[in-house]
């Protein structure tokens, strides 16, 4: 499982760092420091598109509307049929249900 090659103490500490975050400035402010402008990019584009694969857009207006290539949204679309849930648990939780 992919999840065990993730697992260690390097990854823990990066997770429970970012759970601790209280709002969206702090969200910014850490994300500015720990990661690249397109990094970011990427990671959110990645859940756009899990959210427009989940409402049932087409690739085709995936890839119109957010730029990302049909090897990035295929990718999205593996990790729901074969991923964790991570893609849905969040996605539910943001308020994201199927069809809204």
């Amino acid at each position: 499982m992919a999840l065990d090659k993730l697992r260690g103490p390097q990854t823990d500490a990066l997770f429970e760092a970012i759970l601790e975050l209280r709002d969206l400035d702090e969200c910014y402010r850490f994300f500015d420091d720990l990661a690249t402008i397109s990094e970011i990019q990427s990671l959110s584009q990645r859940l756009n598109v899990a959210r427009m694969l989940k409402k049932g857009y087409t690739y085709e207006n995936i890839k119109n509307e957010t730029g990302a290539s049909t090897a990035t949204i295929s990718r999205v679309r593996r990790c729901f049929d074969y991923g964790s849930g991570g893609y849905n648990e969040i996605l539910s939780r943001m308020g994201e249900e199927d069809g809204e």
